[in-house]
């Protein structure tokens, strides 16, 4: 069923959130940015087709796209909905709905050279969850529809109304710091991951075998490229490897077959590893890694046992210096959204967590601790979570789905499983 606005007498309730400022301005009303918090569709990969910027929502032409902007109600009650837009190239009409229910509402669009607030209507929140504002294009007397700007939101409901003021559209990332013993000497780290079925998100990054100093895991980099990783960080401090002298670099001792080597910066910088293979969802894979001391070096190994080849398998083995011959400490796995497709869901199962020390006493990881990029200061998301499910550590991020689940900094325990991974290390490539 569709209302017009013209039909509504909450006028002065709306028009009062054109004096909304970028975050908030009186009490109660707020403008929702889709730079940070809106994502277009059909394709939720709008930072490929550039219809979301720091502007908004731009170069929208296809009647087909929508956009969806997602806020977090702290209460149910009544909203009321305003869009800041600004149209350049002739009259449109918009439907604009609230998640998706039938009620939706469609708004006349003149012609404009600066930002206008539009008025659309009232709409009922049922619950503290986060909800979205979905608008579509209808028709258009240009070749664009309207540049949006914001979502104006104000009424009973909005109050507190938490929503994305930071400039990330990615899913925020989070993280499993895993407890062992402190006087532990850990030469080896043994970890297993699954991605659910259901989960198939692009730009992902899910680090499994993290140290002080490097990484490895599973990246989905694109609709036809998954990637097993391995890197490790110069501890020379710079960005750019050309920078980083030679009694700092990282050096390539092995590689396995068909795995790419090269430098890698802009995060730190130091030696990367990768190698493309089709893992699949639903599916096992484990993750080892190794160090070994050599004076003031430290020699990192990486190996992945994948089902569908059934034995161990070398990616890298890399030569650090400066280590002082230190080997693991600051174990942990994360998730992570290197992409803008922060509307996407994450999730990742890692299950019978074991390190072992050079004399080969395998000892279980049990209790871990999450942390997160989220939070109230720097990246206004709440996203995201972790537990236990299987008796295996899981952890999920983005998609405005579930809420967080888990404070950071809360322990999290599995039960033991008792049997030591069975790996011969003598006969590992």
């Amino acid at each position: 069923m569709k209302y017009s606005t013209t039909t509504f007498l909450f006028s002065f309730l709306i028009f009062s959130c054109i004096k909304a400022q970028k975050a908030s301005d009186t009490a109660g009303s707020y403008q929702v940015a889709l730079a940070s918090n809106g994502y277009a569709y059909p394709s939720s990969e709008d930072w490929r087709s550039n219809n979301i910027s720091k502007k908004g929502l731009v170069n929208w032409n296809d009647v087909k796209t929508f956009t969806r902007t997602f806020f977090f109600p702290q209460q149910a009650g009544k909203i009321q909905v305003a869009i800041k837009l600004k149209s350049l190239d002739g009259d449109s009409k918009l439907e604009v709905k609230f998640d998706s229910t039938g009620k939706s509402y469609e708004i006349n669009v003149k012609k404009s050279s600066d930002f206008v607030t539009i008025p659309v209507g009232t709409f009922s929140v049922p619950d503290a969850r986060y909800h979205y504002i979905q608008i579509n294009g209808i028709s258009k007397t240009g070749s664009s529809f309207p540049e949006i700007e914001s979502v104006v939101i104000s009424g009973p409901a909005a109050e507190n109304l938490k929503y994305n003021l930071s400039e990330y559209r990615g899913a925020p990332s989070t993280h499993l710091w895993y407890q062992y013993p402190k006087d532990s000497t850990i030469a080896w780290f043994y970890n297993e991951v699954t991605i659910p079925a259901r989960v198939n998100s692009v730009n992902a990054y899910y680090m499994t075998n993290g140290f002080s100093g490097g990484y490895s895991g599973i990246q989905l980099n694109s609709e036809t490229e998954r990637r097993f990783i391995f890197s490790v960080w110069s501890n020379y401090n710079t960005n750019d490897p050309k920078e980083i002298p030679k009694d700092y670099a990282i050096t390539l001792i092995k590689k396995g077959k068909s795995v790419y080597t090269d430098e890698f910066g802009n995060e730190g910088s130091g030696g990367h590893s990768h190698l493309v293979f089709p893992w699949k969802q639903g599916v096992t894979y484990k993750v080892l890694i190794g160090a070994k001391p050599a004076g003031d070096h430290t020699i990192y190994s990486c190996y992945y046992f994948a089902p569908e080849n059934g034995k161990w398998n070398l990616m890298a083995i890399w030569d650090k210096t400066k280590t002082g011959g230190k080997l693991f400490s600051g174990l942990y796995s994360f998730v992570e959204n290197f992409g803008g497709n922060g509307n996407d869901f994450f999730k990742a199962d890692y299950g019978n967590q074991w390190v072992c020390t050079p004399s080969g006493t395998w000892i279980e990881l049990t209790k871990c601790y999450l942390t997160t990029t989220a939070s109230p200061q720097k990246h206004q998301r709440y996203d995201y979570g972790a537990g236990v499910e299987d008796n295996k550590f899981y952890m999920f991020t983005g998609g405005f789905k579930e809420i967080n689940n888990l404070a950071p900094g809360s322990v999290i325990e599995r039960k033991a499983n008792g049997i030591a991974p069975d790996i011969d290390f003598s006969t590992l490539p």
